[in-house]
C-alpha cells in the first residue's frame, strides 16, 4: 500500500499542474481577445482620420503568449484587416495592416483606455479592382481612361481627340502617385495622338491619403487586383 502512494501523489500532482495550465492559457487568450477588440476600435478610429472606414475591423495579435508580452509592455507583431473597406469613399477590395515594434503603456494594464499605443513600422497592403483605381484615376483628372486587367497585365483603355486605343501599361510607385508607363500602341494610332496619349498617362494616378500616413512603396497586379503596398512608421494609435 505504501507503494501505491507515491503513485497516486504524482497523478495528483499531474492533474493539478493539467489544470493550472488550463487555466493560464484561458485567461491568455480571454485577455488577448479583449485586447485585440480594443486594438481594432484604436485603428479604426485613427484610419477614419485618413477618410478610410470599413464594415468590419478585426485585429490579431502574432507572437507566443498574450500575457508575457503585456508584461514585457511590447508586442512583436499586430495584423489588422479591414473588411470592406473603403478609401474617399472609392470601395477597395481589401485592406491589411501588418505592424511591428508596437510599444504597449503601463497605462494600459491599470484600466487607463486613453493612453496610445506607439507602432514601429506598419506595412500596409491596399487590394483595388481595375474599376476602383479607375474611379481614382479620374478623380485625379484623367478623364477618358479605363483600366482593366488582361493576361495578368495592367490594361488602360484611353480616348484623345476622338481616338480609342488600348496599350498595356506597367504602373509604378513614384512619389505617392502610380507612374503610368505605356508599352506598344496600334500602328494606326496617330503620332499626335500617341504622344498625347504618353503625356496624359505620364502623369500618372494621384493616391489618396493612404491610413496612418502610409508611404506608397510598390504597385503590382496581383491575379485580377491591383495590390499597392505602403509603409509607415512612428504611428500613434489613441483612443477616442
Amino acid at each position: 500500500m505504501a507503494s501505491r502512494r507515491p503513485r497516486r501523489r504524482f497523478r495528483s500532482l499531474i492533474v493539478v499542474l493539467v489544470v493550472l495550465v488550463g487555466l493560464v492559457v484561458l485567461a491568455d487568450r480571454v485577455a488577448e481577445s479583449l485586447a485585440e477588440d480594443r486594438l481594432a476600435t484604436m485603428a479604426a478610429d485613427e484610419a477614419a482620420q485618413y477618410d478610410v472606414q470599413a464594415a468590419e475591423t478585426s485585429v490579431e495579435v502574432g507572437g507566443f503568449g498574450f500575457l508575457p508580452q503585456v508584461a514585457r509592455g511590447e508586442f512583436s507583431r499586430i495584423t489588422l484587416t479591414m473588411d470592406q473597406p473603403t478609401i474617399s469613399k472609392v470601395p477597395a477590395e481589401d485592406l491589411t495592416v501588418v505592424m511591428s515594434s508596437i510599444q504597449v503603456p503601463r497605462e494600459l494594464l491599470t484600466g487607463d483606455t486613453s493612453a496610445p499605443v506607439n507602432v514601429g513600422t506598419a506595412d500596409v497592403h491596399l487590394r483595388l479592382a481595375p474599376a476602383a483605381l479607375t474611379k481614382i484615376a479620374r478623380i485625379s483628372g484623367l478623364d477618358g481612361l479605363s483600366l482593366r486587367i488582361v493576361g495578368g497585365k495592367l490594361q488602360a483603355q484611353v480616348e484623345i481627340q476622338g481616338v480609342e486605343a488600348s496599350a498595356t501599361i506597367q504602373p509604378k510607385a513614384q512619389n505617392g502617385r502610380i507612374k503610368l508607363t505605356v508599352g506598344d500602341l496600334p500602328e494606326q494610332v496617330p503620332a499626335v495622338v500617341r504622344n498625347a496619349i504618353n503625356s496624359t498617362l505620364s502623369r500618372g494616378i494621384e493616391i489618396p491619403e493612404l491610413p496612418f500616413g502610409a508611404s506608397l512603396q510598390q504597385v503590382a497586379v496581383d491575379g485580377q487586383t491591383i495590390l499597392l503596398t505602403a509603409t509607415a512608421s512612428n504611428v500613434q494609435l489613441n483612443a477616442a
